[in-house]
């Protein structure tokens, strides 16, 4: 499984999704499961990036792509604080869009985009963020 480090800037937003998405279009997936990953990788991110680090970021984010027999699974690693996603609660989706909020969608996001979405804080290797993108029945 190869890994690429990046770092940790918003500047490299492209590059990492440019990343992710070289590993999903070889793993087969089609256009919107390629889209749902970078989506979802870029959310993901930029939350490391934003609310992690903060804007002024001293480290690194690794991220491994995995092929697997029915899709890809993406793991993003980081040694900001702490944060489990799993806390977040879904955000009320029966609003009108002029009452949503402009932020706050992005773990949300995540979780629809990506088939399955899970977290560790491991003491050694940092933030571990694990998700997985099946291909759809044909």
């Amino acid at each position: 499984m190869p890994t690429q480090r990046f770092s940790c800037s918003l500047n490299n937003l492209e590059k990492i999704c440019d990343y992710v998405s070289q590993y999903a279009t070889e793993a087969g997936l089609d256009e919107s499961e390629v889209y749902a990953v970078q989506l979802a990788v870029d959310e993901a991110t930029t939350n490391i990036i934003e609310h992690g680090y903060g804007q002024e970021c001293p480290s690194r984010i690794d991220i491994t792509c995995e092929i697997l027999k029915d899709g890809l699974k993406v793991v993003i690693y980081d040694d900001a604080e702490p944060f489990d996603p799993s806390s977040v609660p879904e955000p009320e989706v029966n609003v009108s869009l002029d009452d949503i909020k402009p932020r706050g969608l992005g773990i949300f996001l995540m979780r629809k985009m990506m088939d399955e979405v899970s977290y560790e804080a491991n003491p050694e290797l940092g933030n571990i963020l694990t998700m997985i993108k099946r291909h759809k029945p044909k």
